[in-house]
């Protein structure tokens, strides 16, 4: 048996992963494969990154190719861990960490750093660029504190920037140099509109300003201009440009101009090292967008594994896009100049555009904006440098040579309908007659068609209403899978699960016939959760299908340690415990002890394999900061000790967290209790919240203190502390039963209404206490395996039936 080659990959991210894809398509059996990634997180879609920063995905949701996928296919990755060296001679990478790999070929994908004006004031807190999952979350966390926020650069980049910090409730100024908004991928005209448009969103533009300095001693307040005026700011972002990453290929000696030098199969200077990406220059071009990226990673795979291939020659680039809900197009040569003749269409109205650029009356460029649904056919005009005629004067100017000929009707077979990943319209029909595709997100999970941006999802939807004619289903077509490995939705799964007998997640997937036999990262969690909401008693849990940190009972770092929390009911703890945890924390080196949000004790920067230990010496159950479950319950000080307190609001916190602890749910839920209207605990923004009132309890539910901020409704007033726990019983319930996986309480009330959950947890008495018994069922079957004093399948029953005895907290 022949030994295995050595592949080795420095760059986790689209491009260098698509080459492996290929390579594992080509042959899986040739090469033994490692890579590295900078980033602590497996391959996911940067260009999704502004959309994570909207709110409008979660992060999970971009992720391309999950850990197990690394796994199943053999695949060695050193993820967080940054190559430093490589030794071209002996053939070998060394990365941080005293990590090292030889290698017989090598394959460059380093991608390209963000540039930072050298500003004065540029190193200060609070001044980030926008360009991986880091920034989105310090971002995030910013707009929790920060209100005014800057963003430098008028670009694609800076404008995803600036959308996602309004969707974050930020006041946004958009910092550009020039005169025009996107002047690399827009003329004059478009670029007005989409600022006019911008504008009405509520973003506000700084044009033809250069920023000078950056003002504040030690966190950014705001930026200086060379004209003199100033800008208050508590956040500023840079989106001013990207710059190949080539340190790493300098210092080892390959040829590098603005980028790693590639010849037409990718092959750079040195032999078996290969480069691609925005980290590589092609005939003195360095792209920056997929669809290049695409064509040359298939160029590499191939020659990796020594298969004929025709070489890379450059690609004609076409930029589609949707910037903050506007669809804009351009490609080729689409400003004005002396020896071209224009097309230009304008409707103010409707808010579109469309100009075309002739030179010698051939077509050489174009803008869309507002309607893009004759940029595929466009595109291939421009490639093609055709001829302007009659027939395609009319198509573009909206006449009547080809009738009501719709868009995808005048695309030809060849016609690329999805340029991030390479999809031709003759590849989504075959998929759709072949495998008798009758969805979106069937073709979409097929073809891969409109799985990066999104852009070309009306073509998708066009092409599948013209295949198949009155028998297309919009509906059924827009239902909402669980996730890409099924056609399945949420309410379809769980009524097989029921009517079938289902009890363990790979006969599910069995059964349900998955097209993906492992299922992933997505569905794996919720078929588990389901089977448990359904099955309460029967269902025994399984722990290899739940997210990681739930498997390893803490939350994974940015650098690749955990966070461990233990549980303090309401946060209250004791002398006792504090030793514990102090003692831990030395013993094993903790780097930060923080108080949480939640009223409860951080060990951060715990290393993997202490974790059972650690775990084991605190003595104390785990306060499920990881998981999709009731996590913690916040309270005040309450009536003991505060003088506006009305009610015990230690004690009524500790109930509801001992009620409810370790719960399943479809999301991650958090509680307080408040002991008067002054509402110290926050309970107006939590997914159930409790306040004290003279005479009784007010409940309040659906609330969200993160990126989507969101009040809390008011559900109820109740006078006891048990109506209190019988009312979150069975609204937890009820949210566990009709709630999607991954979706959180402030999305679920919005989607079912407040008046649904009012009826059935609180007006129907005799259906509230049925909800109630199937928590407590739920609850009384569940163990805790991490649980440092675990009696598993412990019942909760004396629990219960002793609630209205006082808890003994002082």
């Amino acid at each position: 048996m022949n030994e295995k080659k050595k592949l080795v990959l420095i760059g986790n991210g689209m491009a260098g992963v698509q080459v492996i894809e290929h390579v594992l398509k080509l042959t899986k059996e040739d090469y033994e494969i490692t890579i590295f990634g900078k980033e602590p997180h497996p391959n996911y879609n940067r260009i999704l990154l502004s959309k994570v920063l909207a709110g409008d995905t979660e992060m999970s949701d971009i992720i391309l190719n999950d850990w197990d996928w690394y796994e199943q296919n053999g695949i060695r990755l050193h993820s967080g861990c940054e190559v430093i060296r490589i030794d071209t001679q002996n053939r070998v990478v060394y990365a941080e960490g005293g990590v090292s790999a030889p290698y017989d070929q090598l394959v460059l994908a380093t991608g390209s750093l963000p540039l930072m004006l050298p500003l004065p004031g540029v190193d200060k807190e609070g001044v980030i660029a926008f360009r991986n999952i880091k920034d989105c979350q310090i971002m995030m966390k910013a707009s929790q504190k920060y209100r005014k926020a800057a963003v430098i650069g008028g670009g694609l980049l800076g404008l995803e920037a600036a959308r996602g910090l309004l969707n974050l409730g930020m006041e946004v100024d958009v910092v550009h140099i020039f005169n025009d908004l996107m002047e690399r991928q827009l003329d004059s005209t478009a670029s007005r509109m989409l600022k006019e448009t911008l504008e009405q969103q509520g973003m506000r533009f700084l044009m033809e300003k250069q920023t000078e300095s950056i003002l504040g001693e030690k966190r950014a307040t705001g930026l200086r201009f060379k004209d003199g005026t100033d800008l208050k700011a508590d956040l500023v972002v840079m989106a001013v440009g990207i710059q190949p990453n080539v340190a790493l290929a300098k210092q080892a000696g390959l040829e590098v101009n603005r980028g790693i030098v590639v010849n037409d199969y990718m092959e750079t200077s040195i032999p078996n090292i290969y480069a691609l990406g925005e980290c590589a220059e092609h005939r003195g071009m360095v792209y920056g967008l997929v669809a290049p990226h695409r064509e040359q990673s298939a160029v590499l795979a191939k020659r990796l594994c020594g298969m004929e291939t025709s070489p890379y020659k450059g690609s004609v680039l076409a930029t589609q896009l949707k910037v903050s809900g506007v669809d804009v197009f351009s490609a080729g040569a689409f400003n004005d100049d002396t020896d071209t003749r224009l097309l230009r269409i304008q409707d103010d109205w409707k808010g579109t555009y469309k100009k075309i650029v002739l030179r010698d009356n051939r077509i050489v460029g174009g803008v869309l904006f507002g309607d893009t649904s004759d940029s595929t056919q466009l595109f291939r005009w421009i490639r093609e440098e055709q001829e302007m005629t009659e027939e395609i004067h009319a198509t573009l100017a909206g006449g009547t040579v080809e009738g009501n000929i719709s868009p995808v009707e005048r695309l030809t077979n060849d016609d690329q309908v999805c340029d991030c990943n390479g999809v031709s319209k003759g590849t989504i029909l075959s998929a759709i007659r072949e495998q008798e595709l009758t969805t979106f997100e069937e073709v979409k999970r097929c073809t891969k068609a409109a799985a990066s941006c999104g852009g070309c999802k009306p073509l998708v939807e066009g092409l599948l209403q013209q295949e198949l004619g009155d028998t297309y289903d919009s509906a059924a077509s827009s239902k909402t899978p669980i996730c890409n490995c099924t056609d399945l939705s949420r309410d379809e799964v769980v009524e097989a699960i029921r009517k079938k007998k289902l009890t363990l997640v790979r006969e599910v997937m069995n059964v349900l016939e998955w097209k993906q036999p492992e299922g992933c990262p997505k569905c794996r969690p919720a078929i588990n959760y389901y089977l448990g909401m359904v099955w309460p008693e029967e269902h025994e849990d399984e722990r290899e299908s739940r997210i990681i940190n739930e498997q390893r009972h803490a939350n994974i770092q940015n650098d690749g340690t955990y966070s461990v929390v233990p549980r303090m009911y309401g946060g209250v703890t004791s002398p006792k415990e504090l030793r514990r945890i102090a003692d831990v924390a030395e013993k094993y080196k903790v780097r930060m002890v923080k108080v949480t949000g939640g009223q409860r004790l951080d060990l951060l920067g715990v290393q993997k394999e202490d974790l059972p230990k650690i775990w084991q010496e605190l003595g104390m159950p785990s306060g499920h900061a990881y998981a999709k479950a009731v996590r913690t319950v916040k309270t005040c000080v309450g009536e003991d000790f505060c003088r506006f307190g009305t009610q015990d609001s230690i004690e009524m916190g500790i109930k509801l967290e001992k009620a409810f602890e370790g719960l399943d749910t479809p999301h991650k839920v958090k509680m307080a209790v408040s002991a008067c209207p002054r509402n110290c605990a926050e309970s107006g923004i939590k997914d159930f919240g409790v306040v004290g009132v003279d005479g009784g309890w007010e409940i309040y539910i659906g609330g969200n203190g993160g990126v989507n901020l969101r009040g809390a409704d008011f559900l109820c007033k109740v006078k006891t502390q048990a109506e209190v726990l019988e009312i979150a019983g069975a609204y937890l319930q009820f949210y566990r039963k009709t709630a999607e996986y991954w979706e959180r309480t402030s999305q679920w009330v919005e989607r079912i209404g407040l008046e649904v959950i009012q009826k059935n947890v609180v007006e129907n008495v005799q259906n509230r206490k049925k909800l109630f018994e199937q928590v407590k069922r739920a609850l009384q079957n569940r163990t805790d395996p991490w649980k440092a004093d675990a009696n598993n399948k412990q019942t909760r029953q004396t629990f219960y039936e002793e609630a209205h005895v006082p808890v003994n907290v002082k």
